[in-house]
């Protein structure tokens, strides 16, 4: 998911950042400990719009509730890479500030890239299209792997997802679109592992997808996905469980998460998703639903002993947007703890009693 990070963001954070008190969890020595989290917990600076004054608002206000950062590059920067602009340069220049701040808060911090049509995964980034190209051309792969390279790079991120949702590329997308997912994410690695071998690298994988919830059928898994992408230290997971028929986050099965696994000992981190506070077509959701997905959410991570988990933080502003009345996008909207306006809604009370968990890895 692409950061509208303006230049002048750089500056506003910098003089933001001395003022900004620093996350403490406090314990009491007369009161028993309360329960612990395995996981990392943050947010993705994504949905604000092109308002940069909010869109510093917003990220300054996520990181007071949050140990971990998510930067999810969705589309790419392909217009800019077909043009012949360096990829350190578009690395660097809308995400240099966020992530000092992160790394001065000593956040862990991850990235996501997405390498298709966030919305339809049957077709290829609009941008890329747009300009008449394809990531089945090894030039276009080329330029994916340089830019992904840079990153790890420039950046060093605790974890780097190479690739977003691959199991629903594979399902949905013509087959040499999947192809060319998998050639120029095992070629990616293979750069940045020849100079930087402990990143821990990662793809994600659409969880109602892989428990055949998304066309009605059985459990399908992601055996593939491990064949495919060898070079995976981590596994994303990307869920939103009211798009698979779930109508109540009470339905969501004990292992929804350890089951994808199947016996593997690998950090599961939950990269995308959530519950909608929202209603739409024969969807019927409220802030109160959503913040008892939060609830059961905590407790899926804790079966999984879960390394990190990110969703959005505010609701995405539609103002300019042309949502039609009822579209399932409307549920896609509504996935903050806060809405677009910065206001609490109750999830935020159950994301925080979690954060105030002691953290054991």
């Amino acid at each position: 998911m692409a950061s509208p990070f303006a230049k002048s963001m750089n500056v506003r954070v910098a003089l933001t950042l001395a003022a900004l008190p620093i996350l403490t969890v406090c314990g009491s020595s007369t009161s028993p400990a309360p329960p612990t989290r395995s996981y990392y917990m943050g947010f993705t600076p994504f949905g604000v719009g092109s308002d940069t004054a909010k869109y510093v608002n917003t990220v300054l206000a996520s990181v007071q509730h949050a140990d971990a950062a998510m930067i999810f590059v969705s589309p790419l920067p392909w217009g800019e890479l077909l043009a012949g602009v360096p990829p350190e340069s578009l690395v660097l220049q809308p995400n240099r500030a966020l992530v000092t701040l992160y790394r001065q808060r000593g956040m862990m911090v991850a990235f996501q890239l997405d390498l298709t049509d966030g919305l339809d995964r049957s077709q290829e980034a609009p941008s890329l299209a747009a300009a008449g190209h394809s990531i089945t051309e090894p030039a276009v792969q080329l330029l994916y792997r340089r830019y992904a390279l840079a990153l790890d790079t420039l950046f060093r991120p605790d974890y780097l997802g190479l690739a977003a949702e691959t199991n629903l590329i594979r399902a949905d997308a013509p087959a040499p679109v999947y192809a060319a997912v998998v050639a120029m994410t095992n070629g990616a690695a293979s750069d940045i592992s020849a100079i930087d071998s402990a990143r821990s690298l990662f793809v994600s994988e659409q969880v109602e997808q892989a428990w055949g919830r998304l066309g009605g059928g059985t459990y399908i898994g992601i055996e593939q996905d491990f064949t495919d992408f060898p070079f995976i230290k981590a596994l994303g997971l990307s869920s939103y469980p009211f798009l698979g028929g779930f109508s109540d986050p009470s339905q969501i099965p004990d292992d929804y998460y350890t089951r994808l696994t199947n016996g593997r000992k690998i950090p599961l981190l939950k990269v995308e998703g959530g519950w909608a506070s929202a209603s739409a077509g024969s969807f019927v959701s409220d802030p109160a639903k959503q913040a008892r997905y939060l609830q059961r959410h905590r407790q899926l991570l804790d079966a999984a002993h879960a390394t990190a988990t990110f969703q959005l933080y505010a609701d995405i502003d539609t103002t300019g947007l042309n949502v039609p009345p009822n579209s399932v996008l409307l549920l896609l909207l509504s996935l903050g703890v806060v809405d677009k306006d910065l206001n609490a809604k109750p999830a935020l009370a159950v994301w925080d009693s979690t954060l105030a968990r002691r953290r054991v890895p």
